[in-house]
């Protein structure tokens, strides 16, 4: 029997006993790949939960419709609502589809670090290091239409910036589509001073949930500033509901009696 034979029979014979051979997973062997099933995906196969996978941005209720077309055919948008209506995402995905397209030269997006009913102050690292929980949200719905490694080189080039509320005073930005995320957050004097920052060219969209603000009761001022400037020509305030709510269906159950 030839030495190759032997090793067939060798390797059939522990293929019955079930006997695997540990030199076939170190690091010196070669690859070897499983085989799959055809057409098999690692994501669900659900319609409603592959929004995120998608290249052409779909709305997946009315209201997001609505939103979606309120941001393309104004400069200044507020979209109010509760909690996985998808304000966040959809505002970053147009400001993605927008700087792609080239109908503006960078995105800012900005958003008021306040805590959350618990302080990281005492995080180790400096201001941007203990900035980077605030903003990570963001940084999600970046990274959830493009790349991590073209956001940050978008960031590197300056065509994207995230920034605090607080580093927006004194600024004209020009040629920008701005958001402003978590606004329920922020003030009637800081969502005035945000509002006014717009510049030619620009859009802006302000997102924000008034029913979930961690400020003391009576400081938000984003539903005293939508109210203000609802019947403003040129403005759109979209306001999401419950129906409006693409996360787990519990979210809504929950938001409906919370």
């Amino acid at each position: 029997m030839t030495k190759r034979s032997a090793l067939k029979r060798q390797s059939r014979d522990a293929g019955r006993e079930g006997v695997f051979d540990t030199r076939q997973f170190s690091e010196d062997s070669k690859v070897r790949r499983l085989p799959t099933q055809q057409g098999w995906s690692p994501y669900p196969s659900n319609d409603d939960r592959d929004q995120s996978y998608m290249k052409t941005l779909k709305p997946k209720s009315d209201g997001q419709a609505e939103l979606m077309e309120a941001i393309d055919t104004h400069n200044l948008a507020l979209a109010l609502g509760p909690a996985g209506t998808g304000k966040t995402y959809l505002a970053v995905a147009k400001a993605v589809e927008a700087l792609e397209a080239g109908k503006v030269g960078r995105i800012v997006l900005s958003r008021p670090a306040v805590e959350a009913g618990e302080s990281i102050g005492y995080l180790p690292g400096d201001m941007e290091d203990k900035l980077a929980p605030y903003l990570r949200p963001l940084y999600d719905a970046l990274s959830d239409r493009l790349s991590m490694k073209r956001v940050k080189a978008l960031m590197a080039e300056g065509l994207i910036e995230i920034a605090p509320v607080g580093y927006m005073r004194g600024r004209t930005l020009n040629n920008a589509f701005i958001v402003v995320d978590e606004a329920q957050n922020c003030t009637y004097v800081q969502l005035k001073m945000l509002l006014t920052r717009l510049g030619w060219h620009s859009t802006m969209v302000v997102t924000g949930d008034p029913q979930q603000s961690d400020l003391l009761p009576s400081l938000s001022g984003l539903s005293d500033i939508a109210e203000r400037l609802e019947p403003v020509s040129g403005i759109a305030v979209v306001r999401l509901a419950e129906q409006d709510i693409v996360r787990h269906p519990l979210v809504a159950s929950m938001i409906g009696v919370l």
